[in-house]
This record gives C-alpha cells, structure tokens and sequence, in this order.
C-alpha cells in the first residue's frame, strides 16, 4: 500500500498535490491542512458564517485532482480539511465531484471533535481540562474561548473507508490518523496490535509534514535541489515494515538524516509519543538506507493508548501589532535601536505604551542572540512589537513608524507598505479529556 500526503498545513505548495498524484502510483493521499492556530482561525470565520471554516484550499485542490481521479479509480484522499466544519466542506467537494463528472465518489465525514458547544457541560461534569504546561483549571479564561478540538483518533477513518469512502474529510484528528486510518482498514489490523499501530503512527508522523521529510530543513540541503522537491510518500507491506521514499524525478532527498529530523520533529519524549490510537516507541524503529532516496524502517515497538484525547483549545488574549523599517547608513545597529527606543517613548509620552514591546535590529544578529556573532552593516531591519489587552493602544503603535521618515536619524527607509495592521492574539490552552466522553461521528453519502 502506498500513501503519499502533500500537504504539512495550510499554505503549503499547491502544486504539491497534482504533482504526488501523477507521479506516485498512490493508493492513497493525505492532505494535512491544521495547526492550533488554525483551528482558531476557522472557528472565527466559521462564526461570522455558519458555511465557513474549513481549509477552502483543499476545494481547489480536489478540483485539479479530478482528472486523476477519472484516471485513478482506486485512489482515495484522507484530509483534515474540514477543520471546524467538516460537513461544509463535504458539501463542497460533492459540488466539485459532480461538476467534473465524479457524482459516484463517496465522501465520509468524521466529525465530534468540536467540544465548545458542550464545555460548560463537560466542566460541569467534573472534566477541568487543567492546562498541561501550568496546571491551571480552564475556568481561569472560559470566558475568552473560542476553540475547543479533541484529537480524535484513526478508527473513525477507517469506518469511513469501510463505508465505501473515496473522500474522507474530518476535522481535528491526530495528523498521524490520516495514515494509520487507511492501513488498519487495508490490511485488517487488530486496535490493539499496538507494534502495527505505532509502524503506522511511525510513518504518518514521517510524512505529516510534507516536504520536511524529502529535504526541507535537512541541515545538508546544499546537496540537493528543492525548487522542485518531491512530498514524502510511504509504501508499506502487511508486516508492518514500510520504505519512506518520493516520486522518481524530483528533487530533495530521503535518507537517514531527513527521515531522523523529522521522526524527531514536534516530539516530547521520544520513547513515549502520545497518539490517540498507540504510544509509540519512536527510539525502537531502525532507519536504513535500502536504496537512493528510499529509507527501509522496521521494528516499531508500540505500547497501549492511554484513556484520554488530547485537546487543543484556544482563547482571545489580546492583540498584536508589528511594524519594520529599513535603516542604512554609518551606525545602522545603533540608529535602527535608537529609532525603536523613540517609538516607545513618544508612545509612553501619549499615555498609550503597550504592556509588552520588543526591539530587535534583524542583521545586526538579533535573529539568534548568543548564536550569531554581533555585527553592525551598513543596513539593518528595525522590527518592533508590541501587544496589549487594549486594543486602542496597538492601534495607536502602528501611526509611529511614518513619522521617523522625516523626525528621525538620517537613513530612515523602506516605508512602503502604510501602516502595520493590528490583529487578534490566540493563546493556546493544551488539555485533556476522558475517551468516554467523546463519540466520533461517521457519515458516509
């Protein structure tokens, strides 16, 4: 079985997709669009339209993909993509399959995730949903919530697929569930065959990212080429041994190093990675090089799952604001500083100076301080930023950079974009949840 996912979040390489798809015999694609802050996002939009939220990218990707699905029966596509709304976006992709002649694709929505509409009664319950880094009840910021998504897990795909999915759409799953849903539904796998499982979870981690595991980020990528880098696919038997490859053709690279940065990537402890489905033992597999651009992994060891869901919430804590300018000349590190001092200082003198601000002078080696040498070119970023519960007080931040164009140092530059835009900060709240409580939701039309 082969499993190709194209997409590590929402902006990723369009093109991607299309690409995998024609290149690389898949049985299946993945198309992983969430991250915490998108859920955030999605549930806004989602509130201010009740057919919103969900990765609108996804509905134009299907459509490049019908020619290949006319082609490729067999093939089916797992995603996310449904972020906050899966059954909208459901919808959508049934408009798209009808418009290009693919009325008989059945699509699958797993959906049970969004816990807000039932918080006040699961913290009633007796469920604090206590913040994993403080230890802090959720009561604490209940009143600023706007998100709240149990990680579900990959059962509810792969009763999706039972149900003669060729589309499976969910929201808030583990990104890892897009694989592992496919091959416990392909090779029958028992739930609790938890070495199975965590080669499953394995692989879907390796790929969940896109192209950071074919080259992107790879510490060596001077050796490669990645205008045209391949996305990651999987080709697995039912032992539970699997290749971590990408097409023939294109560039980047898939070896030891790449698949090792990213099995390591977004990971506590390593011999005990929490999944919804298996605790995976990622320090059991061995990675070798069984081919060009082909890594050979085998031994997974897994362990059984624990009783909760992880839950990622999010919440209003403020708002933001940041602003640059181009400074050039003799004493550009100093004047860039001198410059971002002024703006705080004519904003403390308006009573309006944000509880937190920070400068850095991007070049001068502000980017990794105690990391790169401190140096003073001939030109600097200036960057400022600031955030504060009061919104008028970000907005009134973003009016002080024009004004150092004509009352500041010489060698004042670069406004051209007009004035930096406030936004909304979302704090993330991490929590858990009981299992019990949680009910996946199947459809299949």
């Amino acid at each position: 079985m082969r499993i190709g996912n194209a997409c590590g979040f929402w902006g990723d390489n369009v093109d991607a997709p299309v690409h995998l798809v024609a290149d690389g015999r898949l049985d299946v694609l993945t198309l992983e669009y969430l991250a915490e802050l998108t859920m955030s996002i999605l549930a806004l939009m989602k509130a201010r339209d009740p057919q919103a939220g969900f990765a609108t990218d996804f509905i134009d990707v299907l459509g490049r993909l019908a020619p290949h699905l006319l082609a490729q029966k067999h093939l089916q596509i797992v995603t996310n993509a449904g972020g906050m709304n899966p059954q909208a976006c459901a919808t959508r992709a049934r408009a798209v399959l009808e418009q290009h002649g693919l009325a008989d694709r059945r699509v699958g929505v797993v959906a049970g995730d969004d816990l807000l509409p039932r918080l006040d009664q699961l913290i009633a319950a007796g469920h604090a949903f206590t913040n994993l880094d403080t230890g802090e009840p959720l009561t604490k910021v209940r009143d600023r919530v706007v998100s709240a998504n149990a990680y579900l897990g990959s059962r509810p795909i792969a009763d999706a697929l039972a149900g003669g999915a060729s589309i499976v759409i969910t929201g808030r799953v583990a990104d890892a569930a897009l694989t592992v849903g496919p091959l416990v539904h392909r090779f029958g796998w028992r739930w609790d065959d938890w070495d199975r499982l965590c080669a499953a979870v394995t692989a879907g981690h390796l790929i969940e990212c896109g192209a950071q595991a074919t080259g992107g980020l790879w510490m060596n990528w001077l050796e490669t080429q990645l205008a045209n880098v391949g996305y990651p696919l999987v080709e697995f038997d039912d032992t539970g041994t699997f290749r971590l490859t990408k097409a023939a053709g294109t560039g980047g690279a898939v070896n030891v190093e790449t698949a090792s940065e990213q099995l390591l990537y977004e990971v506590g402890d390593p011999a005990a990675y929490l999944t919804p489905d298996v605790v995976a033992d990622f320090t059991s597999p061995t990675l070798s090089q069984s081919a060009k651009d082909v890594v050979e992994v085998c031994g997974c060891r897994g362990k059984p799952a624990t009783d909760s869901y992880k839950v990622s919430i999010a919440y209003r804590d403020g708002f933001a604001s940041s602003g640059t300018l181009v400074i050039a000349g003799p004493g550009a590190t100093a004047k860039a500083r001198a410059c971002g001092e002024m703006i705080l200082a004519r904003l403390k003198r308006a009573d309006a100076l944000p509880a937190e601000s920070h400068i850095e002078c991007l070049g001068s080696g502000d980017s990794l301080p105690g990391v790169l040498p401190r140096v003073d070119p001939p030109e600097v970023v200036l960057r400022v930023a600031v955030r504060d519960p009061n919104k008028k007080k970000v907005e009134r931040f973003t009016k002080e950079f024009a004004p150092l164009v004509t009352s500041g140092p010489p060698g004042v530059t670069g406004y051209t974009t007009g004035r930096a835009s406030v936004r909304e900060v979302f704090a993330y709240w991490p929590a858990l949840v009981a299992k019990d409580v949680i009910v996946p939701e199947v459809t299949v039309s």
